[in-house]
């Protein structure tokens, strides 16, 4: 079961209401020239908007609409003419009597290729001293329409082709300026003639997906709808997010004086090119909740199922005033589409009621998001049920796990490497959190067993001091409102074997590799990649450490220190490193062995200082000092110097 992310067929968000009030507006002054723009974030059903009014505009005859999508011309040289040739091209198209009608077609074109010329180089093609078209650009325009009349059945026939050289030929020859203002004022007179001669009363230009373009792109299209904003009887329909538009003029115009300031100009862009706007507001908690209502059940009946329709009225109605709707309870779904589909529908049901109010606050109500996690959630489902465990994953646990992982990822980490490290796969901390949710109280302090801190002489094992106290990952996730706002969702999971939930996350990040046969000293590894004024107050628990634990530690540290890939500054984790190893001298070769394997031509000078009492060894020092030769030659200019002084004082101290 899997939701598509296509244009909606079926609309479930009640959008349909923002695509009739612009389609009344559009039909209310037909022979008045307007833009309207359909604004939403990205996966708000903008296009689902503009799906819809090209359908309720087909019926029209005097009507044409033609729908455009920003991509098409991305990679165009110039994809403001792109964007007229096609609106006229489709025009002709769609009218097909035009081509009857040569004087009508050729005159636009002969206005479009003198705008192709306008553009060629970078600006108006007739120099400034003469005013003169150059050879090349009349050989521009020549051959741009004798590639129009090579297909004479598209647009004119081919007896107008010699005819239409000769105009050109005409229109560019040598003494004859053509201002810009005159030029666009002839292709405005052109086009309403075109219009007449095809008989269309209003020509409707819907244009898509303008927020996923490149910057120039964008601003081109833009342009192209400026230039028909003042032809009657032509309106547009621009559906973009604001932002991404406001993005895209300020990278287009650079060099704003700061007086007008790049976001207030943008946005004064925008404003005089959209005459009427339209938002889409974001989903809030009730209308999530209907929306995954149905999605979930959609995915379980056809979209044609005449009760699953009669499901989509109910909620139609209640989404009129979502403010006192309580949505899509099981007492109405049951009534609307009996008992034998309800009980096909009944998990989706429950599934809604248990993640509709974080998807709303998490997705900021945003259609797409929600379709993307549903779809996510289903095919983890799927996968675990394919691969034989299926049964130990639970829907609503999963759903409440991914939630965490989507909106909370560290919270998701910390679960799920307590899980991980734990026997039976529960999240301790986790299952003390929802007991204060749900008792409204705290329980009694439980022992919490913390790294295990051996006497290294007695081989006896102590708790350690925090074992009657909460524990630093509770007491922080007590603090956060939205944490326990999550915890307060059902199903509990702490007391849940998180294990497989784990392992079907795993496309994520591997949560069963070494931090899980660490186990408890996950703990002290977490300590040690703390500041170093922390890490200094655990020599004294270190020591206590046995040989084998000590180098398990190290490994883990070494491990992630070495997975970063910047070494200017000391990474995260040294300062432990020096303090374990000065804990346990035995690790110094293991100490060398990490110095040796840091990339000395981008490493910084910390790899130098700060280990005169942690390499105390003869064989270890003398590793050091070769290393100091290696790095007093080192391509990091910071590294050598260092080095090199460093040199200087030993060999001066000896």
């Amino acid at each position: 079961m899997i939701l598509t992310d296509n244009e909606a067929k079926v609309d479930l968000l009640n959008n349909e209401a923002i695509a009739t009030t612009i389609t009344g507006l559009l039909r209310e002054r037909p022979d008045h020239a307007v833009t309207i723009g359909v604004h939403g974030d990205w996966g708000a059903g903008k296009s689902s908007i503009l799906e819809m009014i090209e359908r309720d505009l087909t019926s029209d005859v005097d009507v044409l609409c033609l729908k455009f999508n920003g991509w098409q011309f991305q990679g165009f040289e110039d994809a403001k003419i792109a964007l007229i040739e096609g609106i006229i091209t489709n025009l002709i198209e769609q009218r097909p009597a035009l081509s009857k009608t040569g004087d009508a077609v050729m005159s636009v074109f002969k206005r479009l290729d003198w705008l192709k010329i306008a553009r060629h180089g970078g600006g108006l093609a007739f120099t400034a001293a003469t005013s003169i078209p150059t050879p090349d650009q009349i050989d521009l325009v020549l051959g741009k329409v004798k590639s129009i009349f090579d297909d004479p059945s598209s647009i004119a026939t081919k007896d107008n082709y010699d005819a239409a050289i000769n105009g050109i030929k005409g229109f560019l020859k040598p003494g004859v300026s053509k201002s810009v203002p005159k030029e666009i004022a002839e292709f405005h007179k052109a086009f309403d003639g075109l219009l007449n001669e095809a008989g269309i009363k209003q020509l409707i230009v819907l244009i898509d997906d303008l927020d996923r373009c490149l910057p120039d792109t964008a601003i081109e299209t833009l342009e192209a709808v400026r230039l028909f904003v003042f032809t009657d009887k032509t309106a547009f329909v621009v559906a973009a997010d604001e932002a991404m538009i406001e993005y895209s003029v300020r990278k287009h115009f650079p060099e704003l004086p700061d007086t007008t300031g790049p976001r207030d100009y943008a946005r004064n862009y925008l404003e005089k090119l959209i005459q009427i706007p339209f938002r889409i507001p974001a989903l809030g908690e009730t209308e999530t909740r209907i929306y995954v209502t149905l999605l979930l059940i959609g995915a379980k009946l056809d979209d044609e199922d005449t009760d699953y329709k009669k499901l989509i009225t109910v909620a139609r109605e209640q989404l009129k005033r979502p403010w006192t709707a309580t949505g899509l309870d099981a007492s109405i779904v049951k009534a609307t589409l009996g008992d034998i589909k309800f009980s096909e529908v009944q998990g989706a049901l429950t599934l809604s009621d248990q993640i509709g109010p974080i998807l709303a606050s998490g997705t900021q109500g945003n259609p797409r998001q929600i379709k993307r996690f549903l779809n996510s959630l289903l095919l983890r489902h799927q996968t675990a049920q394919a691969r034989g465990f299926g049964e130990d994953v639970k829907l609503p646990v999963l759903a409440k796990l991914m939630l965490a992982e989507r909106f909370l990822s560290r919270l998701f980490d910390q679960i799920a490497s307590a899980a991980a490290r734990d026997d039976k796969g529960f999240c301790v901390d986790l299952a003390s959190l929802e007991a204060v949710i749900t008792s409204g109280k705290e329980p009694p302090k439980r022992e919490v067993k913390g790294p295990r801190i051996t006497n290294m002489d007695t081989q006896v094992s102590k708790p350690s001091k925090a074992a009657t106290k909460d524990s630093l990952v509770l007491t922080e996730w007590k603090g956060a409102d939205t944490i326990r706002e999550w915890a307060k969702l059902t199903p509990s999971i702490g007391s849940v074997d998180l294990r497989p939930y784990l392992f079907v996350t795993k496309d994520r990040k591997d949560y069963f590799g070494a931090s899980s046969v660490l186990g408890r000293l996950v703990a002290v590894v977490d300590k040690l990649m703390g500041p170093k004024l922390t890490v200094q107050a655990l020599e004294s628990e270190l020591k206590q450490l046995v040989p084998a634990e000590a180098g398990q530690i190290f490994e883990e540290l070494r491990g992630r220190i070495m997975a970063g890939d910047d070494f200017l500054i000391a990474p995260a984790g040294v300062d432990g490193l020096t303090v374990l190893v000065r804990s346990h001298p035995a690790l110094q070769p293991n100490l060398l062995d990490l110095l040796e394997a840091v990339p000395s031509d981008r490493c910084g000078p910390w790899v130098v200082l700060g280990w005169e009492k942690v390499i105390t060894d003869t064989d270890s020092k003398n590793r050091f000092e070769k290393l100091l030769n290696e790095w007093s030659s080192s391509k990091s200019q910071m590294l050598k110097t260092t080095a090199t002084a460093t040199l200087k004082t030993r060999k001066g101290g000896s």
